[in-house]
Parts: structure tokens; C-alpha cells; sequence
């Protein structure tokens, strides 16, 4: 069972919920042969109920083998299995004319002919509600399902079958393949729609980093754009004066000089803003993105009063960890807790719905960055599963040697 739990808990919530899909029409085959060909024993005679149970048990898993197929189309693994649905909706009417044959031909200990009556709705009825996972357009299955109804009255008159229970079986085909349709559409649907949400946490996620890259790239635009373009005049004048052996050259260089070192300290101030992360920002951020995406987020603790080197790399382990719950995993629950312990800030993320795999670990190259940047402020950092599902992050920085208010003692997890 633990084997069986882990492969399940490593499936994402697409994979699960696809999982779940295909084997709920694995189970309609199932349903088919235990509802209507296993009773044929106990109401019809040996010699045909051995006929009409073989006849249910190859339409069921016809059925299986189309729904799957079928779904691998939908999810865009294969192309549209048309032969296979053809196939299906053929054998479906054979099947359901031989069980109308086979009933004149039952012992003399056999009832009434019911029980191939209920063989001939149940078959059509199970083969229009698989037929609609291959389809999708909803006149398609529409029409479908209202053929198999039309196409049951008409096949069976012929057959013997009386009118009003024509009718009757007619009706009943329209219901039950309808129902069945219905809940076959329902349940690709949802299926899209959850590979559909999943793709968008990860486009969100991916928009929030480019977001950020051109965020970085108007501020080093408007730093450099300005003194760059006066650089290259001043160099270009530089030049003629120099030609012509005018002591203004010097002046247009060291006013050049001068320029570029400003620039470089503006390069520098852009750069550390980017890398410094205030960490009460990030957790407040970390709370919303989070809330945001379905994810119930605790925080507590306070970062006022922490020196501003100790909340930088703390705020960027907050925010790669945010961003790996966001982009791995499945979870649910994410708690956040700061504390200061023995002269030590500890930070500590913990989410579930890891996996096998863990959520933020996956991301080695991520935490191989914050271990760097925890190295220059003497922090370390813990990183892995925890408990069934789960997966933790600790981070720790001393405060020895660092000016903090105080009262960040009091601060708890």
C-alpha cells in the first residue's frame, strides 16, 4: 500500500484527475458486465446465457479500449481513433440484433424474454455514452445517442420485438445513452479544464520572472540610456579637439571619466536594489500570491528590526520558495514562520502536497543560489521532505556582530 500511496501522492492534480477519468470508464465496463451480463444466468437458460454474457463482456471492453483511446485524443496524444469508433458503433448494433436472436433460442427452462431485452438496451445505451468521449461536439452526440434511440425501435420490429415495448426500448435507449453521454462530455471536460488551470499557474508564473527581467531592464534603460548617449558626445568632441590640439580635450575626458564613474555607481545602486529583497514585503507578497492561487498561506513572525542584509537574504529565500510551491507540487497548505532563537533568525516555509519529489527542492539550481547568498551573511539552509507529502525550508542567519532592534527577540513562530 505505502508503494501504491507514493506512485499516487507523485502524480500531480492533472495526473491524478486524469487517472481518475480514465479509470471511471474502465469502470463502466465493469458496470456493464456485472448489471447486465452476469443476471442473464440467473433468468435465462445455459444455452444462451453463455452467448449473451460473452456478447456484453467484448462490447465492455470495446468500450474500455475506445474510451481510451479516445481520451489520449482529447488530451492531444494521438489522433482522433475513427476506426475504432466505427468499429464500436458496428459491433454495438450486431451485438444488440444477436441478442434479440439469441433469445429464440434459449432452453425450455428460460423466462421471458427480458432478459435480452435488457442485454439490447443496455448494449446501445453503453455504446452511445462511449461513443461521445471519440465525438465531443455536442450535436454530434446529440445525434449519436438519438440514432442509437431511433435505431433501436426500428431494428427491433422486425425482430418480433411488439410495438409498445419497441417504443419503450427505444425511450429507455435515449435516457440511459444520454445520461451516460452526458456524464462521458462532463468528465473530459473537467479533465480540460484542469490541464487548462494548471497551464496557467505556470504561464503566472513565468509572467511574474519576465515582469521582473523588464522591470530590470527599464531601470539599467534609464541609468545608462541618458549618460551613455552624453559619454559618446563628449567623447566624439574629445576627438576634434584633440585633433585640432586644443587643451579643451582634457576637460571633455575627464568630464567623460567622470560620467562613466557615475554611471557605474548608478549600475551598482540598481543592481543592489534588485538583489536586496525586503523581507517584510516578501512575506506579505508571498501570502497573496499564494491566497491568489487557491493555496491556504499562513505567516507569522515580524521582520521589522532585523538588519537589512539579514532581511535580503532571507526575502530571497521566501520568494524562491514561493515561486517553487507555485510551479511544483500540488499544494494545498503552506506555512511561513520567522523566529529568532539563541542570537539566530530562523525562517522556516513548509508546504504539502510534495510528492515523492519534493516541491521546492526540485528546483536545485534555486536553492544552490540562496545557499550563495545565505553563505555572504554566514546563513545556512535546510532543505527536504517532510512527513508523507510534505517538504521544508529553514534558513538560518546569526545576528551576532549585526545591529537589530531588540525587541525582534520576542518574535515567534
Amino acid at each position: 500500500m505505502s508503494g501504491a500511496g507514493g506512485w499516487w501522492r507523485g502524480k500531480t492534480t492533472p495526473a491524478k484527475v486524469e487517472t481518475y477519468t480514465r479509470w471511471s470508464f474502465h469502470f463502466f465496463a465493469l458496470i456493464e458486465v456485472s448489471a447486465i451480463g452476469l443476471p442473464v444466468f440467473g433468468a435465462a437458460g445455459p444455452r444462451s446465457a453463455g452467448w449473451l454474457l460473452a456478447l456484453v463482456t467484448v462490447h465492455a471492453a470495446l468500450c474500455a479500449l475506445t474510451a481510451s483511446r479516445a481520451l489520449d485524443w482529447s488530451r492531444g496524444r494521438r489522433e482522433q481513433p475513427t476506426r475504432l469508433l466505427w468499429l464500436l458503433g458496428t459491433a454495438t448494433y450486431v451485438f444488440a440484433v444477436a441478442a434479440l436472436v439469441l433469445r429464440e433460442y434459449g432452453g425450455p427452462g428460460e423466462g421471458p424474454h427480458s432478459v435480452a431485452a435488457t442485454v439490447f438496451v443496455g448494449v446501445l445505451a453503453f455504446g452511445a455514452g462511449t461513443l461521445a468521449v471519440g465525438v465531443r461536439d455536442r450535436r454530434r452526440v446529440v445525434t449519436t445517442v438519438a440514432g442509437f434511440a431511433c435505431g433501436s425501435g426500428v431494428v427491433s420490429l422486425p425482430l418480433g420485438v411488439p410495438g409498445p415495448a419497441a417504443l419503450v426500448a427505444a425511450f429507455v435507449v435515449l435516457l440511459s445513452g444520454g445520461f451516460l453521454a452526458a456524464t462521458s462530455m462532463f468528465s473530459v471536460w473537467l479533465l480540460d479544464a484542469v490541464y487548462a488551470l494548471d497551464e496557467a499557474r505556470e504561464t503566472r508564473a513565468r509572467l511574474a520572472v519576465a515582469e521582473e527581467r523588464l522591470r530590470f531592464g527599464r531601470d539599467l534603460h534609464d541609468v545608462l540610456g541618458r549618460n551613455l548617449a552624453v559619454i559618446a558626445l563628449k567623447s566624439e568632441l574629445a576627438v576634434q579637439l584633440a585633433r585640432r590640439e586644443r587643451p579643451e580635450a582634457v576637460e571633455q575626458m575627464v568630464e567623460v571619466q567622470r560620467i562613466a564613474q557615475e554611471s557605474q555607481r548608478e549600475v551598482r545602486a540598481v543592481v543592489r536594489g534588485y538583489r536586496d529583497a525586503d523581507l517584510g514585503a516578501e512575506l506579505s507578497g508571498a501570502q497573496g500570491v499564494l491566497a491568489a492561487a487557491g493555496i491556504s498561506c499562513e505567516v507569522t513572525g515580524d521582520a521589522s528590526g532585523l538588519p537589512a542584509e539579514v532581511q535580503s537574504a532571507l526575502g530571497w529565500v521566501v520568494r524562491e520558495a514561493t515561486t517553487n510551491v507555485l510551479r511544483h507540487g500540488d499544494a494545498e497548505r503552506c506555512t511561513v514562520g520567522l523566529r529568532v532563537r539563541e542570537g539566530c533568525v530562523v525562517l522556516t516555509v513548509e508546504n504539502d502536497g510534495a510528492g515523492t519529489a519534493g516541491s521546492a527542492g526540485r528546483d536545485g539550481s534555486g536553492l544552490a543560489g540562496l545557499r550563495e547568498r545565505l553563505a555572504v551573511v554566514d546563513g545556512t539552509l535546510e532543505a527536504g521532505p517532510v512527513g508523507a507529502d510534505g517538504f521544508r525550508v529553514v534558513a538560518a542567519v546569526p545576528l551576532a556582530g549585526r545591529s537589530a532592534d531588540p525587541s525582534v527577540s520576542g518574535v515567534t513562530s
